[in-house]
């Protein structure tokens, strides 16, 4: 059996404004109609070895992870929540502990949720092929043929072909860190580098034991932290102070560039990690003058260019080798050549405490979403849409009231000790410290417009009495 073992981590800041801390890249439809993150779970299920996904990702995260999964009709078996970031060997041992309790014999596929592929059929050929090795004792990883000289990735030197591969697989001679330009370019013109995908296939019980033997603290505190673990809903909840002492290592470090056994398969498939809005322009279709577009765009007189629009029409005129990306609160111009830079005027952002770094207009919780479209001193305007059979906690708040107004569906409402239904087009009102709650008891979404007045509308300004969701 091979268990896909997803992991959910990472802000893809070089993505900003798109990508942001609490709704990142993996979260997002980059390259297709599904997610990122969805289109890796259904591309990991297609091997016929693969058996039910376990997903690690942080608790910030887990009810997007659990409603883009429920979305494509995937049920996990299971959904882990790592207290801290650790990178990723300890989150790999997380699911290889767990796979090889669903089957001593288990081999796992370790795959990032926020890569993208074309060629769907010769990637799970690939995955087969890694997991016939794998059950042999080979620590598999893929390599991306190369079709430029890249200095963002890190690079996979091809040793002598394994025996019994037809030249389709090779021992790993060097692992290299992310090299300047002119190596990559000697690199692409010797036929024998090939990117590090980050993408391992491996049985779980080898790769613990190589994991024991180069970093057996990471073995032990990973353990610890399962054998201490909470069921929380559909999440089973990693006890923090076990897995905070794990050492924080990557699985290239932790045992790929130690181990004897490590063989990479060639990938040619066109793969993408989508690291930056220039390799989201490399992996896109362009049109006749080298642009790509989303969203309400139109251009004249423009040449390799990228142009994002969230929502708004976005116009642009005689522009070169730009990336232009407009959210609902941000606008972002800058020089395609620059845009490996953006992480760096992320963190300048952060300094200064911009709130655009974190948060989009539309925030995401546990029973839908709400998105700010009025901002000022003396009030807010909020769209909320409930999920069917959702509820917000039953709370209130010190320094604001609300005005509900129902839109679409039923809302039931909770105002003190009175319990009543809206339908659309009715409205209700919750003064100051009164205890409330909005729960949508119909079949289809609950939308409804609330203004908020009063003094201060942080999102701090809530005293939660019961929670489905099990939030404090």
């Amino acid at each position: 059996m091979l268990v896909p073992v997803i992991l959910c981590g990472g802000s893809g800041s070089r993505l900003w404004p798109l990508s942001r801390k609490k709704l990142p890249k993996q979260f997002h439809a980059l390259a297709g109609e599904k997610s990122l993150l969805q289109s890796t779970c259904s591309r990991l299920t297609k091997s016929q070895h693969a058996e039910r996904l376990l997903l690690i990702c942080n608790e910030e995260h887990r009810f997007l992870v659990d409603d883009q999964l429920a979305a494509i009709n995937i049920k996990p078996a299971g959904i882990y929540l790592e207290p801290i970031g650790r990178n990723t060997a300890p989150a790999a041992a997380i699911g290889c502990i767990v796979a090889q309790k669903m089957h001593p014999d288990a081999c796992v596929v370790i795959a990032p949720s926020d890569h993208a592929i074309v060629g769907q059929a010769a990637f799970v050929t690939a995955l087969n092929q890694a997991y016939e090795l794998a059950q042999k004792g080979r620590l598999v990883t893929f390599g991306v043929v190369p079709v430029r000289a890249e200095t963002g990735y890190g690079y996979i030197k091809k040793g002598f072909a394994l025996v019994g591969t037809e030249d389709k697989a090779f021992a790993v001679d060097e692992f290299i860190e992310k090299p300047d330009e002119a190596t990559a370019q000697n690199y692409l013109a010797l036929g024998d580098y090939l990117w590090n995908s980050g993408i391992f296939v491996f049985k779980a019980a080898t790769f613990l034991q190589e994991l024991s033997t180069n970093q057996p603290d990471i073995v032990a505190a990973c353990e610890r932290a399962l054998d201490n673990a909470e069921n929380d809903l559909n999440f089973v909840r990693l006890a923090a102070e076990s897995f905070s002492q794990s050492p924080s290592d990557s699985i290239d470090c932790a045992v790929m560039e130690h181990t004897q056994n490590a063989a990479v398969i060639p990938l040619d498939c066109g793969w993408s990690d989508i690291g930056s809005w220039e390799g989201l322009w490399q992996f896109s279709d362009k049109d006749e003058n080298h642009n790509v577009t989303s969203g309400d765009v139109v251009l004249r007189n423009v040449e390799n260019t990228l142009v994002h629009s969230d929502d708004r029409l976005v116009v642009a005129l005689g522009t070169k080798n730009l990336a232009i990306v407009d959210s609902k609160d941000t606008l972002l111009v800058a020089d395609r050549s620059s845009v490996g830079d953006l992480k760096k005027l992320v963190e300048q952002l952060a300094q200064q405490g911009r709130a655009e770094i974190d948060v989009h207009t539309k925030v995401y919780r546990p029973w839908g979403s709400y998105e700010s479209l009025v901002e000022t001193p003396l009030f807010q305007v909020k769209h909320l849409i409930l999920k069917p059979g959702a509820k917000i906690s039953l709370q209130r708040h010190q320094h604001r009231s609300e005005h509900w107004v129902v839109v679409s569906g039923i809302a039931r409402v909770t105002r003190g000790e009175e319990i009543f239904d809206l339908k659309q087009d009715e409205s209700t009102f919750v003064l100051v410290t009164t205890v409330h709650q909005l729960e949508n008891p119909g079949k289809i979404p609950l939308e409804v417009i609330e203004v908020q007045t009063g003094s201060y509308f942080g999102e701090d300004d809530i005293e939660r009495f019961e929670d489905i969701y099990g939030r404090v």
